[in-house]
């Protein structure tokens, strides 16, 4: 008995150690405007101290009208975005309807939340339109936060909620909602040495279904950040 439960002590510590690493390495956003939600995310993976990779993408098409974001290991990611897509996919041809948003947010609540005792590493902001804009935060225990106007994970995540806080206003179009999200993942890039790499990866999400935003006008608002707070 003394020896399992010393293992039972053990495999607990290390799942904690692992759970603090999720708020490391990365910069998630999703928002919500007039008639779109939209997600964000800087391209840096770490493997501890180190910058493994500038060019990494955090953004997830799971349907025509659903994305997610992750903050995490990335084979839980991974494996989690195809079993989404897969029951989304069995849905909508048993249904012949679009699986919403929230209902994929208490499907991946409902698997996360029965695992929770061989927790998976991730965090994940989780944005659709079918009908109304949706934008949800799920924990790696299951946790299910709705949101009505912003959700941020990450470590970068002080630093951008300090530009949405100041920035962010209801009913804003979907071009303010672009260049304020950029801007807001460039903060975190800016102080927090976990996020980073070489752009941001912006995603759209509206009635005519998911697209991404040109590299181009990204790094066009970038130039003019820059420009706007006197930076080389």
């Amino acid at each position: 008995r003394l020896n399992k439960y010393l293992y039972n002590l053990i495999l607990w510590v290390r799942i904690l150690e692992e759970l603090k690493d999720i708020k490391t390495g990365t910069t998630t956003i999703g928002i919500i405007t007039k008639d779109a939600v939209i997600l964000a995310a800087d391209q840096r993976t770490t493997m501890g101290s180190i910058a493994y990779s500038d060019s990494s993408k955090k953004i997830y098409k799971v349907t025509e009208r659903v994305g997610l974001t992750n903050a995490g290991t990335v084979g839980d990611s991974q494996m989690l975005v195809r079993f989404l897509k897969s029951h989304a996919s069995h849905y909508e041809t048993e249904r012949k309807s679009e699986m919403k948003a929230q209902a994929m947010a208490s499907l991946l609540s409902n698997v996360l939340n029965s695992n929770r005792y061989y927790p998976y590493m991730i965090q994940f902001i989780l944005g659709g339109y079918t009908g109304e804009a949706q934008l949800f935060e799920l924990t790696a225990f299951g946790g299910v936060l709705e949101r009505d106007s912003y959700a941020i994970s990450g470590s970068g995540t002080t630093f951008a909620m300090t530009v949405l806080d100041q920035n962010y206003k209801k009913g804003m179009s979907e071009e303010e909602g672009i260049k304020l999200i950029v801007n807001a993942v460039i903060a975190s890039k800016r102080r927090d040495i976990y996020s980073g790499g070489i752009g941001v990866d912006v995603m759209v999400i509206d009635k005519d279904g998911i697209r991404e935003v040109r590299k181009e006008k990204i790094d066009k608002i970038i130039e003019e950040n820059k420009k706007n707070n006197n930076l080389a």
